[in-house]
């Protein structure tokens, strides 16, 4: 049964039924030019900052950059600390930061031993107190001036703001198509993107630091477990300055091993790719005797044996080398995981940084 509108009702009815539907460009347009029922979010308040620094035999360098960052954290914060980590130096350093260990704010760790850049930045890690944590090279490359900028990345909402070299027109050739070759292979198929060109000189949040710190691996690929964790990140371009003082210890040899270590750590694509060439030889081995012997028993051809085998037995002795090396880098690394032994040992801490004056 219908029931009859009064005719308030209906000219409303038919008032609201004429109105045509906004087309979705439209109605973005509209909602976009209304203003916003939520402020822009505040800026962070400025943090307590700590600035870890691993070193191996950089006596003079840090002589020249100490001063100069200390400086550039005192002027960005109040609250902040400088945690130097001798990673086994030889030279001058031990005695150096047995100078500046009566400087407020500054705190040296020395480790039993060298146990790589890696382990010394873990230990940095560990040790740092404030609420977000600067890491970069004791070379003098890296900029103090730039923590400023770094800061203020983070206080606009960044988790972990990271520095990228605008160019590497200063590297030898090989390093540079090595460089692009490694980080092709280490993000080929990966669910993250390792971003290539960064380096250690970046600011971490207290909450990408305690992820890092979280994660049991001793095989620390460290600008992996940067894109790992995830969070927030910024790029920064910067232009290093030159080495004030030595040289790089990173050569050839090292930076092959540091790529297998991010490799290994990070992908299994070598693995399948063993895999593939194996079901490919298989494939064209199938073939090759199918022709021998289709050969042999349409024309009647001898099989000259002697370069067959040689050249058979060399490429597949060859292969499975290979495969067994690729096989073996993986099995070195569980070897190394399930022994579990700590990353480094403290040889002995001096200073007080963050959480010792708070105490």
């Amino acid at each position: 049964m219908s029931v009859a509108l009064p005719l308030q009702g209906q000219e409303e009815h038919r008032t609201h039924a004429a109105e045509p539907a906004l087309a979705p460009a439209q109605a973005q347009a509209q909602a976009q030019a209304l203003p916003s029922s939520q402020p822009p979010p505040e800026p962070r308040s400025l943090p307590s900052l700590s600035c870890v620094l691993p070193c191996l035999n950089e006596a003079r360098n840090l002589r020249a950059l100490l001063p100069a960052l200390v400086d550039a954290v005192s002027a960005a914060v109040q609250d902040w600390e400088i945690v130097v980590v001798d990673d086994g130096s030889t030279d001058a350093t031990p005695v150096l930061m047995a100078q500046w260990a009566d400087v407020p704010g500054l705190r040296c760790l020395r480790l039993s031993r060298n146990f790589g850049k890696e382990a010394a930045l873990t230990a940095g890690l560990e040790a740092a107190a404030g609420e977000v944590v600067v890491t970069m090279d004791a070379d003098g490359q890296h900029d103090p001036e730039l923590i400023a900028e770094l800061i203020a990345r983070w206080r606009q909402g960044a988790d972990m703001v990271y520095t990228v070299r605008r160019d590497r027109q200063d590297e030898p050739l090989y390093k540079r198509l090595g460089t692009g070759l490694f980080y092709r292979f280490l993000n080929a198929g990966s669910r993250f993107q390792v971003p290539a060109g960064a380096g250690d000189f970046r600011l971490m949040d207290r909450r990408v630091v305690a992820a890092l710190l979280a994660l049991p691996e001793r095989n620390r690929f460290m600008k992996g477990l940067y894109a790992w964790v995830g969070f927030r990140c910024e790029a920064l371009p910067y232009t290093p300055a030159p080495r004030a003082n030595g040289r790089s210890r990173f050569g050839l040899a090292r930076l092959v091993g540091l790529s297998l270590d991010g490799l290994t750590a990070f992908t299994t694509w070598p693995l399948r790719a063993v895999t593939l060439v194996g079901y490919l030889l298989a494939l064209l081995a199938f073939g090759y005797g199918a022709f021998l012997t289709a050969s042999y028993l349409l024309f009647g051809h001898l099989v000259s044996g002697w370069t067959t085998i040689v050249v058979g037995l060399m490429l597949f002795s060859g292969l499975q080398l290979v495969s067994l090396g690729i096989v073996g880098e993986y099995v070195a690394r569980i070897f190394e995981e399930v022994k579990r032994r700590p990353l480094y040992v403290l040889q002995s801490s001096s200073g007080k940084g963050l959480g010792e004056r708070a105490a």
